[in-house]
This record gives structure tokens, sequence and C-alpha cells, in this order.
């Protein structure tokens, strides 16, 4: 019989294949009600049915006719639940479930927590060196010779590097840091030396002042980095150098007090020490607050609320508490920028909360910048953008103003008007914060006057490679703020020169060089300066340029112009942190190399020249762009791409520096501080 044509069989036989039904019943009962000698739970009924299926020959006809065919389950129907019940369920499992791995996390910390406590004790015989203990006495001022540490035989792996390289890094910021992540630590005896003994992640500085982070979350324990690369660490300050005999003069102070000095050797020596703030001659600096270590976040921090509550107290009259709630800040750079947006967020969100209303009117925010904008460095949408919101925050910014003087109640300052007319103005001062630019160390002032090339007054000068000028070739480098890379394309001329005509043998002054000569000076430049590579793109432009006579050559006269200018497009590197990070890696790999050559050029009896430069290409810095936070939004400068934004580009500004925090452990406090200060605002207590 056809499908189509199929009635329901009064009386069907056991096993045999019902097809599907052109108007299904409304629900399982109806067809239940229609057979209800086919739902059986007999196990003996279940078997023959199966049985049945299976022997049933294959339906004659077309196979498409049959496909609708099935046969009918004869396992009962669930009992279905109520949607209340179902709820309750699946809260229950859920809650259930979060309670077991909750549980779990927690008992597992508890088992680590356990781990961690030490019963027996952990001191052995250590074997120390007599030279340790007693160090011998020379140099200059006869001072003890720290040839061996006490340190260096603490394991084995500190014996096996006794006797390696002595490497001498100064300072512990992010130059050093990067410095020693890049290092092996089976190339060289490592030693780092600072007056401090952390790391201090200084962009997010500003949100410490205010409470945002803590100070701890900003730091991590320079010993802790120094491990990692089984090197030794010594808590003082470099005082002098010895280029002649490579000795570093360090200064300590005692278990009594007392101040002592001792040399320390060297093979290579890397100066990280930063800079100090540049006053520019302006009078009344006691008066200010800097923003360059961790202590002065603190100080800055107690600053701030010592004022809020004296401008509580029932006998501060109204002149004295607008005085005290008249915040100055001198620099319109990032630095300046940030810790008045920082500032700002706290008088705005936290301090209505804890303190009179009438604090938050007389607040007054005031940002003093010598240039046209603030964020002069930059893109110019993003300078407006940030003066836009600080206009809106009603944050005075003052432009083309420079500080004349402070003093304890008030900071003199000069602003052009509209007439070009300087005017000499005041505002009344609580608090100032001067941040404006970086000038020398005292340190870096005395290695300076010792060398004669050395005519930069705000930084060590270096070449390309990051050696310092004027120091013995290879032995002594410099990064981060205590230094700059010379690019000084115009002088190394006669050498260029002289390399083309000692191949030609011709003098450098009287030669001329074809388009063809060009090409490989050009090539030569690039790889001495790679910075200036930007400005030799269009060699055939250039060549044709400064080719005034038209004779197809450039004579010495016009190949020295052209490169001075290039010399004049090419700017000093910004000092900033990625500048030293990016140049403690490069020092870093770079010494790698010179450490695997060690042996061959041991064996070939090279111990003379520039092996820098064969060994490792010259430093090369790479913008990565800037950021900066303004206020509940943040500014971002990309590679040419610059874009700015609210709560989002907080959040990505956040991402950003949360990702370049320094260990795992510094990166969970960050997280914890952000959450604390939305959930409970800002710690205000000073101590």
């Amino acid at each position: 019989m056809r499908i189509g044509a199929l009635r329901l069989a009064k009386t069907p036989v056991r096993g045999s294949l019902q097809p599907i039904l052109p108007r299904w019943p409304r629900n399982i009962s109806d067809h239940a009600r229609l057979q209800p000698h086919l739902i059986s739970t007999s196990h003996k009924y279940r078997q023959s049915t199966t049985t049945a299926c299976r022997r049933l020959p294959k339906p004659a006809g077309n196979p498409a006719k049959h496909q609708f065919l099935r046969p009918i389950s004869t396992k009962p129907l669930p009992h279905r639940r109520g949607p209340a019940f179902r709820f309750f369920y699946r809260a229950f499992t859920y809650t259930g479930a979060f309670v077991l791995v909750v549980g779990g996390l927690i008992v597992g910390f508890f088992i680590y927590d356990a781990s961690t406590y030490r019963e027996d004790l952990s001191f052995t015989d250590i074997p120390v060196s007599t030279e340790a203990l007693n160090p011998r006495k020379g140099g200059p001022k006869n001072l003890p010779i720290a040839d061996t540490l006490v340190s260096d035989d603490d394991c084995p792996e500190n014996s096996r590097t006794k006797n390696k390289p002595k490497l001498v890094i100064l300072g512990s910021g992010w130059g050093s840091v990067a410095l020693l992540k890049q290092l092996n630590p089976e190339d060289y005896h490592i030693t780092v030396v600072s007056p401090v003994n952390y790391f201090l992640f200084t962009p997010m500085l500003p949100s410490a002042t205010v409470g945002t982070l803590e100070l701890r979350s900003l730091v991590e324990p320079i010993r802790r980095i120094v491990q990692r690369v089984k090197g030794h660490f010594l808590r003082a300050e470099a005082v002098d150098v010895v280029l002649s005999e490579r000795l570093l003069e360090v200064a300590q102070v005692d278990a009594t007090g007392e101040q002592k000095h001792f040399y320390l050797p060297y093979d290579k020596l890397v100066i990280g020490v930063g800079s100090t703030t540049n006053a520019h001659g302006v009078k009344g600096l006691e008066n200010c607050h800097f923003l360059k270590t961790i202590e002065d976040a603190g100080k800055i921090r107690n600053k701030i609320l010592q004022n809020l509550e004296d401008a509580c107290l029932p006998s501060t009259s109204d002149d004295e508490r607008r005085r005290l709630l008249s915040f100055v800040v001198s620099g319109g750079g990032p630095t300046g920028v940030e810790f008045a947006a920082e500032l700002f967020d706290l008088l705005n969100e936290d301090l209505g909360r804890s303190f009179p209303k009438i604090l938050r009117n007389e607040v007054s925010v005031h940002v003093i910048q010598s240039r046209g904008h603030i964020l002069n460095t930059y893109d110019e949408a993003l300078s407006k953008f940030a003066e836009e919101r600080f206009a809106h925050d009603q944050v005075e910014v003052l432009t083309n103003a420079r500080v004349k003087e402070v003093r304890p109640d008030k900071v003199l300052f000069t602003q052009k008007d509209g007439n070009g007319e300087t005017i000499t103005k005041e505002l009344p001062l609580g608090f100032c914060l001067w941040s404006t630019g970086v000038a020398q160390t005292d340190f870096c002032k005395r290695i300076a006057a010792k060398l004669e090339v050395q005519n930069n007054r705000h930084a060590l000068e270096t070449d390309t490679h990051l050696r310092l000028n004027g120091a013995p070739l290879g032995s002594v480098y410099a990064i981060g703020d205590c230094s700059t890379v010379q690019n000084n394309v115009a002088d190394h001329l006669v050498t260029f020169l002289r390399t083309l005509a000692v191949e030609k043998g011709k003098d450098p002054e009287k030669m001329h060089i074809t388009f063809a000569e060009w090409r490989k000076v050009a090539q030569r430049v690039k790889k001495r300066f790679p910075q200036a590579s930007d400005h030799l793109r269009r060699l055939d432009k250039l060549f044709e340029q400064y080719d005034k006579d038209r004779s197809g050559t450039l004579d010495f006269g016009e190949l020295r112009e052209l490169l001075i200018q290039i010399d004049s497009k090419l700017t000093s590197l910004p000092a900033t942190a990625q500048r030293a990070h990016q140049q403690g890696q490069y020092l870093g790999r770079k010494f790698s190399k010179l450490a695997q050559a060690a042996p061959g050029m041991a064996a070939n009896e090279m111990d003379y020249g520039d092996l820098d430069d064969v060994v490792y290409k010259a430093f090369e810095y790479h913008h990565l762009g800037s950021l900066a936070y303004i206020g509940n939004s943040a500014v971002f400068d990309f590679a040419g791409l610059s874009f700015s934004g609210g709560l989002l580009a907080v959040y990505i500004w956040r991402s950003v520096y949360f990702a370049q925090s320094v260990s795992f452990r510094t990166r969970v406090l960050l997280a914890m501080d952000w959450s604390k200060r939305a959930m409970f605002g800002r710690d205000l207590m000073s101590y």
C-alpha cells in the first residue's frame, strides 16, 4: 500500500515499522490513547520489538518513499518539572559548583602558605674568601679594593662566575633592569650598585601622590631581579671613577653612621644613575616639591592632606583657606599634566565625602607652561584636547609663562599678553610641584669634568654604541636620562672620506665623489648613525640638490654641507622610560654577543680596536608612542596616529602600563589598588 494511503491499523503487528502520520497527534498522550498497546515497558516486549526491527526486510520500491519510516520508542516518557523547580535546581547546582571551586582554591592556598614556612634552620657553613673579608688597598686614594665579594661563594653558580669579566651596573632604573633581564647569568660577574634597593615604576608616580595607587605597588625589590642572573647587589652610591685603572669609587654608610669609601674594579661599567630636576636658575625651589622618587610621592601625599586638614580648622581665615587650597604645577609635560589630573580627581571625587563641601568650592589648580601648549611634544590635536579637558574641569592652564620666584605663600611668574608684552603676575601658593626638565647628577658632573670631549651641560655624551665619549673604548657605557647619543654626522665626514681616499689613493679634501661613491658613503653613515636613515632615503635627490656646480660629483665642501643639514634634523632622544628600556635591552644583547665572541677573539689576539662595531650594530631608537592621563580620559600618540577619549581610553592607558609592569607581583597589586579605589575610594590618610 502506498504511504499516502496508509490508515491506522486496529491491531498492528508487534515490532513493525509505523509510518509518520500525515497529521501527528497533538501530544504524546493522544498518541498513547490511539495505540495504547505499543506503550509497554516489558523487557520481553522490547526485546521482541528490537528483534523484529532487525529482521524486517528492506522495503521494496523507491527508498525515498520510505524515508519517513521510524520505529516508535518504547521508553517511558519523563515527568516534566515546573519552571520554578528547574530554576532552583540550576541555581543550587551552580552555587554548589562555585562553592566547591572557591573552597578548593582557598584550601589549596592555605596548603601552599603552610609550605612556605620553615621549621629547620636555614644556615649552613659557607666558604668565604679571605680577600672578601680583608680586601687589599690601592688606587689613587689607597682605599680597599673589593676584588672579591662575600657572596661570591654562596652557591656553585656564583663560584663559576667569580673569575668572569666584571660587569658593574650603576642604578636600578629602567635601563639597568632591562639590561639585567637580557644578560646570560654565565657570561659575567655582575654587580649592581644603587643607593635604593628597589626598581620604581616611574610612569605611575602621579597616581601614588593622591592615593589612587599605593606606594608599594610601584616598587619591585631589585635583589629579586639581580638574583635571576646570579648577580650581586650593593646598596651604596657611586662617587667617582678612575678611568685609567678601571676602579669605581663607592661610598656607603656603615652601622655606626660613618661613611665608608672603597673601590670596586670593573671590566665594563654601565652608568644608569638617572638625572635630577632642572632648576633653571629660579629662586625659592626649597618651597617646591619634586616627583622623582617614591619618597617624593609620599611627601606630596602628606602635604596635600595636611593642607586639606588645615583648611578645615575654625581658626583658618578665608584668605588663608584659599591659599592652602591653591595648588600650582610648574611644567606642562607629561608628569605635570598627569599630576594635575590626578589631583583634580582626588579633589572632585573624594573630597566631598570626607571634608566640608566649602573646600571643594575654594580649591584651585594651576598649570604653568613656558611653551604655547601643554604636552608640546605630542600631536597638536592632543595638546588642544588636553587643554579643553582641563578647561572643562576648571584647571587653569597658563601658557607662555615662566616662573620667576617661588615664595612660601605665593608664586611670581611672567606671562606675555596679547600684545607680546611681558607682565609679572602672582598666584597664592599652598603647594607647588616643580617638574621642568632634567639636569646632571653630581656623579655625572665629576665624570664630565675629567673628559674634555664632554661639553653637554645636561647629560653625558655617548656614541651610537652607547660608549661614553672620551673614556677608554669599550669600557664605560651610559644609558637612560643621564646620557644623550651624539649624532655628529658631519664631524665624522673626514673618517668616511679618508676610508674612500685610502681605497683610491687620493687626498680626502681634494677628492670628488660620484653618485655611486655617494651611495657607499650613505650606507656607512646609516650603519654608524641609524637615526639618520630616515633622512637618507632619496639619495638621488640629495645628490642633485647639493651638486651646486652640476659637475655630477660632490666635493668636500658640498658633502660637508649635506651632512651638516642632516645633523640639524636629528634631534636628541627623549628622556623617557622607553628610551632607557630600549638602551638597556640593546646593551644586554650586545654584551651577550661579546661574551660569545670572546673565545674566538682571544684565540686571534683581538683585544683592541672597535670590537663593539665588529660584533654588534649601532643603537637605533624606535619610538613606540606616548600616552598621558588627563583626568578620567587619556591621550595617545603612536607612530603618527593620535587619538583621545574618555573612560575607554583610561582603561587602555591602564592596560598598557599594566602590561609593562616589571613582575606578576606588581600587576596583582595594581589590579587590587584600582579595584579598591572603585569600591572604597582613595585613602585620605597621611603617615
